[in-house]
């Protein structure tokens, strides 16, 4: 196997319904841009609340995608 290199980046998804609508966004947003996603990781779930009502699920998520050079 070649040895790679991989990139990564922390993306916020939201979402008005649940926690895995807001990480499925943010990765849908991010392969609509980015080649060769690899691994996604749940780093951190939040809420956004208005008059404590939910307002927005909050999905932090880490993304890696292989490295072709440049920044």
């Amino acid at each position: 196997m070649a040895e790679s290199v991989y990139k990564v980046i922390e993306l916020v998804g939201t979402s008005s319904d649940s926690w895995e609508k807001a990480a499925a966004a943010a990765i849908q947003r991010a392969s609509a841009s980015l080649r060769n996603l690899r691994i996604a990781e749940i780093v951190e779930l939040d809420m956004q609340l208005d008059d404590g009502k939910i307002r927005a699920y909050r999905a932090r998520v880490k993304v890696s995608f292989k490295y072709e050079g440049g920044d």
